[in-house]
């Protein structure tokens, strides 16, 4: 089940409020706790609490915090969007989000409101953050100004927008629709639109629409003189009192406002006067013009009267305040409890309330992008914090990706080497790595060297290994690296930036060994691809596997897979797919797939399948119609070193994907292999996910 929805709208003033408070009253009637979290807000003067938050926060009674319930506000993301640090936008909700998350049963999301400057860039930002957070999304327009034609069409494009960036697109919604327009929208949006999208259409509340007399006030920046028990009076329509009363008293109407100079004590004890008769209109309010208060005793006569709508002196002349009026957007707040209770009411009434929160029960997200997948990673590394060893203490990619993952504090690091020439290193590259947050041990002082030597002595002495020799082989930082793992003094080991993969595996095969029911050490890449992450196995261990082989790489694949929160779908690849291709290579895939089928049954596996078939619906659709794996495979296990080895470089390089690996599987403890070639970033993610490896053991 989804645990969010994501509110987005195509433009500023859709009358968001009114889905977010209808699916927050749907959601509390579902589960027990529900958040609310926006991650950009308007700008706020400080001590200020964003308008939306407050209104679902105080009506629904939520346990949450103003701050803890956005991410940052416009002016932040316009700043460092022009500094090119999306990246950091991203990570940042997305650890706001998660930390909501964590707390609740369910999550409402709120996108931004398309006001002030970069409201431009906003829609794409909305489409961007529903994707990494992973979850559905309901689309808003507004029918105001707009023929039939516009509105579908406005949906219809933000609904590809979203589709076309891997987001589930669970409802539209038509707002602000002509009632007798209602069924024609819903008609035309369900031409467009696949069956699986709820289609719904609310009509235009004037009530909805118009301010209220504090609206008014705030925005002319007026004083209230009296009446403010009724400041949230509803103001349907407004008329200028500039006339003789008996002339204005005619031009009254319900809900009306009344403005006046502050001077015409005749219209404004006619419009009090008229307000409690039950022959002329309640009135709203009334606003005082040209900053001029009634004289004293007009104001002494008013503060006996028993019931006094409010009465706002503001600046400015008559003529200009009324366009004033005339132009104020009304919104959504706390106070006005009258209409929050409408807006939930014709939420209900219009939008199919059973149906939505069926599809929000059974949705599930399809996959998960690269940048949660990281977020998942550090947090569950930080929450752990295993201890890992770097035996090459002095590269300087070391050393740099050590000085990161020690400021997050997300695993205890020990550095293998001289700590003179460790120091010696960081000076030279003016690195400010905190070397009372790390551990450094040089293998030929450490106290426990005579001890690693004898367990390695006791181990390996069957292969003609004496004492002499295994006090040589742990002065290798590889091989005293690997021991620590074996006795439990590290949870795991990261090395090769400067060694050979056979350097850095080889103690593990000798001593660390295989799992009990493994019989292979294999290795998987994460690829994180621009929209999912996939695993490619296996890519740097085996080089011609055989067909047992094939299938104990893709079953260790598969279990990774799972334990790093994917799916398994397995494509075990080849240059066929199904039943039509022949010869040695495809028949070895074959073979592997059945035995997989036979060792794993519950695992969803199809081989051998062609790449294009694996990953594109289409194609599997066309080739492997009754697959459950075909065109949305997530674990790909290549049939020789060779072709792992090129499509996964291939797809990193073409496609720009971050690849995180080699993470190797089979052994009874974490050991995990650096290219030479690697860069601070790939050693800062084999660490995280060899501290997450550690975490069953």
């Amino acid at each position: 089940m989804s645990k969010a929805i994501y509110i987005a709208t195509t433009e500023p003033d859709s009358g968001k409020s009114i889905v977010s408070l209808g699916l927050m009253q749907l959601l509390l009637g579902k589960a027990a706790k529900v958040g609310y979290f926006r991650p950009i807000i308007d700008d706020l003067k400080a001590g200020k609490i964003d308008g939306h938050t407050r209104t679902i926060s105080s009506y629904f009674n939520l346990d949450i915090k103003s701050e803890d319930a956005y991410a940052f506000m416009r002016s932040e993301v316009i700043k460092m969007k022009n500094e090119n640090r999306d990246e950091e936008i991203i990570s940042k909700i997305i650890e706001k989000y998660k930390a909501i998350e964590e707390r609740f049963d369910f999550v409402l999301v709120e996108g931004t409101s398309f006001t002030g400057e970069g409201n431009i860039i906003e829609f794409d930002i909305n489409v961007v953050v529903a994707k990494n957070l992973g979850i559905p999304a309901i689309l808003l327009a507004s029918g105001v100004d707009k023929t039939l034609e516009g509105l579908i069409g406005n949906l219809q494009i933000a609904y590809d927008s979203f589709r076309d960036k891997g987001v589930n697109v669970l409802a539209v919604i038509g707002n602000k629709v002509l009632p007798e327009n209602l069924e024609l929208v819903i008609d035309g949006l369900k031409k467009q639109l696949p069956d699986t999208v709820l289609v719904n259409a609310i009509p235009l509340n004037t009530i909805l629409s118009n301010p209220s007399v504090k609206e008014i006030k705030d925005a002319l920046q007026g004083k209230v003189l009296f009446g403010e028990s009724y400041i949230n009076n509803q103001v349907d329509g407004f008329s200028v009192g500039a006339m003789q009363l008996r002339n204005y008293l005619v031009h009254l109407k319900e809900n009306g406002l009344v403005i006046t100079p502050g001077d015409r004590a005749d219209i404004i004890l006619g419009a009090l006067q008229a307000n409690i008769s039950a022959n002329y209109p309640a009135v709203s309010g009334i606003v005082l013009t040209g900053g001029i208060t009634p004289e004293d005793t007009i104001c002494k006569l008013i503060e006996g009267l028993s019931d006094v709508v409010p009465i706002i002196s503001v600046a400015g002349g008559t003529f200009a305040i009324a366009n004033k009026i005339g132009g104020i957007k009304s919104k959504m707040y706390a106070e006005n409890i009258e209409k929050i209770k409408i807006s939930i009411s014709d939420f209900e009434k219009y939008v199919s309330t059973d149906k939505l929160a069926e599809s929000l029960i059974t949705f599930n997200a399809e996959g998960i992008t690269p940048r949660m997948f990281q977020y998942n990673l550090l947090k569950r590394a930080k929450t752990h914090k295993k201890h890992i060893v770097l035996p090459e203490g002095t590269d300087e990619r070391i050393l740099a990706a050590a000085k990161k993952l020690t400021e997050i504090d997300a695993v205890k690091i020990t550095l293998l080497g001289d700590e003179n020439k460790i120091k010696e290193q960081l000076k030279n590259l003016e690195l400010d790595l905190d070397l009372n947050k790390v551990e450094i041990i040089n293998p030929v002082t450490s106290p426990n060297f005579e001890d690693y030597a004898t367990t390695l002595f006791e181990i390996r002495k069957h292969k003609n290994v004496d004492m002499i020799m295994a006090r040589d082989l742990m002065e290798d930082v590889s091989y005293f690296g690997t021991m620590m793992v074996q006795k439990g003094h590290a949870d795991g080991m990261v090395s090769g930036a400067v060694h050979t993969t056979q350097h850095t595996i080889l103690p593990a095969l000798q001593f660390v060994k295989t799992k009990p029911d493994v019989s292979l050490v294999s290795s998987v890449f994460f690829m994180c691809l621009p929209d999912r992450v996939v695993v490619f196995g296996d890519c740097a261990i085996n080089p011609n596997p055989t067909a047992e082989q094939l299938a104990e790489i893709a079953i260790s694949s598969a279990d990774t897979s799972s334990a790093f929160g994917i799916e398994p779908r397995i494509a075990m690849l080849s240059y066929s797919s199904g039943a039509s291709g022949i010869g040695e290579d495809v028949d070895r895939v074959r073979k592997a797939t059945e035995l997989v089928k036979q060792k794993r049954p519950e695992l969803k596996i199809e081989g051998p399948i062609q790449y294009d078939a694996a990953v594109d619906l289409k194609v599997g659709l066309s080739k492997l119609p009754d697959s459950q794996v075909a065109g949305k495979a997530t674990v790909f296990i290549f049939p020789d070193l060779n072709t792992g080895n090129n499509t996964y470089k291939a797809v990193q390089r073409e496609t720009n994907a971050l690849a995180i690996g080699p993470m190797l599987q089979g052994l009874n403890k974490p050991v995990n292999d650096l290219s030479r070639g690697c860069t601070v970033d790939d050693i800062f993610n084999t660490v995280v996910i060899t501290a997450i490896q550690a975490e069953g053991l």
